[in-house]
This record gives structure tokens, C-alpha cells and sequence, in this order.
């Protein structure tokens, strides 16, 4: 069952060279992470996977990119099921960015009601992270 999820959209003081710069590097994502809720961080420029507290491994592997406005990052081999996640990072100008993240996974029924409401928490919190990061 397809599952969409799209996060806050958050407005960043910073350029968007800068900001895909930042997130193009996957070694920085653990910084957007909630630190108390992860472990078993692993991560390369091009991928990460982490442990989400009592719950699966998330690999995360970049796929491709837009120079300055998209990273599109697929799951990796060991995710408990499909996904495909959109960073999307828009210039406003005058030295801010719109970010944001769109989630696509295939869930399970049973599985989709467990995870939706943590997986939307998190995406949104990462979000917020970002914004701070540039703050």
C-alpha cells in the first residue's frame, strides 16, 4: 500500500547552494537526527543508516540529485520495506530556502498504522533541525 508523507515546510537563512551543500552530505544528517531515539549511526557522503529506538534499521542511499534543489534518496537493502525520499529545497531569495521532505514508502496495512504517526514526527522534526542548523 502506497504510503505519502510530506513534511513541514520550513523556511532556512541560508542560501540554497548552501543548504544542498550541507544536506548532499549524508555525514551531516545524523545532526537532524533525534539524538536520544537512534543509534548503530553509520554513514558515508552518499549513504547512512541509523536504528530507530525499538524499532528497524533505516538505510538511506542517495540516488540522485538536482544541483541546489533536490536529492532524491532510495532505501537501502536492509530497510524493512520500499521507500523513496524527496529532500526538496526551494530559493526564495534574498539569502533564504524553502525545504522540505516528501516520504514515499509501500506499508503494509498493519505495519502503515505503526508507523505513519513516528515517521511523520520525525520527518518534521528533521525539518525543524534544518531550519535551526541555519538559525
Amino acid at each position: 500500500m502506497a504510503t505519502q508523507i510530506t513534511s513541514n515546510k520550513v523556511v532556512i537563512s541560508a542560501s540554497d547552494e548552501d543548504v544542498f551543500a550541507y544536506l548532499n552530505d549524508f555525514n551531516n544528517i545524523k545532526d537532524l537526527l533525534p539524538q536520544d531515539k537512534i543509534s548503530d549511526w553509520k554513514a558515508t557522503k552518499d549513504d547512512c543508516s541509523f536504528k530507530i529506538q525499538n524499532a528497524a534499521v533505516i538505510p538511506l542511499v542517495k540516488d540522485s540529485v538536482t544541483e541546489h534543489s533536490l536529492i532524491n534518496v532510495v532505501s537501502g537493502d536492509k530497510a524493512p520495506f520500499p521507500f523513496t525520499l524527496k529532500i526538496n529545497i526551494k530559493d526564495l531569495g534574498d539569502g533564504k530556502t524553502e525545504g522540505y521532505l516528501d516520504f514515499n514508502g509501500e506499508i503494509n496495512a498493519f505495519l502503515r498504522m505503526m508507523v505513519v504517526s513516528p515517521l511523520t514526527n520525525l520527518f518534521n522534526y528533521m525539518a525543524e533541525k534544518l531550519q535551526e542548523k541555519f538559525a
